[in-house]
């Protein structure tokens, strides 16, 4: 049960207090908005929550909305979601024959190609405990965590907050390729820090194989 006995979307209720009334639901669930840090309560622990938000404007159908977000954004927010220990919920609004808005039906084609290929990322992952990199954001569930790149680096992918040392293996989520880090003379100024060579040459600056958000599988020492 959300919290919505209690309050509306544009509230948390009793749940993030010290003392939770018994209708205060089970996790919090804010409306056409994603928490900067998630959602935490007033002893600083992390409380259950969903974001709700709508593919265009509207929850229900509105023919003159096309404000629609798009397939990247889509994936992003959803990533941004689950690196902060949360849920995203996204409605769509059926017309009067139960038929749904044909921009709705590609968009979300092209985020289900991606989550068939990059799902492991997402389902029963959460916080990585780690930095937000300027590039992306991480997810972790086990002892793997996952960088989400958004953006590509100038030369090799600086894994912020990971040390050289604490990684056993690197491969690209989509396929499995493996890849190694950078050693050569562009990362010599930051000893013990971790850099993702994305091509043969360390210096070198590469295309991302996937531009809504490609993914690398870190592999941690336990």
């Amino acid at each position: 049960m959300n919290n919505r006995l209690e309050t509306s979307g544009g509230g948390f209720g009793s749940l993030v207090t010290d003392r939770p009334e018994v209708w205060a639901g089970d996790f919090v669930s804010p409306e056409m908005i994603i928490p900067a840090e998630g959602v935490r309560n007033a002893a600083g622990d992390a409380v259950p929550w969903e974001a709700c938000v709508t593919h265009n404007n509207h929850w229900g159908y509105v023919p003159g909305d096309t404000d629609f977000k798009s397939p990247a954004q889509v994936v992003r927010k959803l990533v941004e979601c689950v690196s902060k220990g949360g849920n995203l919920l996204l409605n769509v609004g059926p017309n009067a024959l139960g038929e749904w808005p044909v921009q709705s039906v590609e968009d979300f084609a092209e985020v289900g190609e991606w989550l068939r290929l990059h799902g492991e990322s997402i389902y029963g992952a959460g916080p990585a405990e780690l930095p937000k990199p300027d590039w992306g954001r991480y997810t972790k569930a086990g002892g793997t965590v996952y960088a989400h790149v958004m953006e590509p680096p100038i030369g090799p992918l600086h894994l912020v907050g990971i040390p050289n040392d604490s990684i056993v293996s690197l491969r690209w989520l989509h396929d499995g390729t493996e890849l190694r880090l950078a050693s050569e003379w562009v990362v010599h100024a930051y000893p013990g820090q971790a850099f993702v060579a994305l091509g043969p040459e360390d210096s070198f600056t590469y295309r991302l194989p996937n531009l809504l958000d490609s993914v690398i599988a870190i592999t941690m020492r336990e």
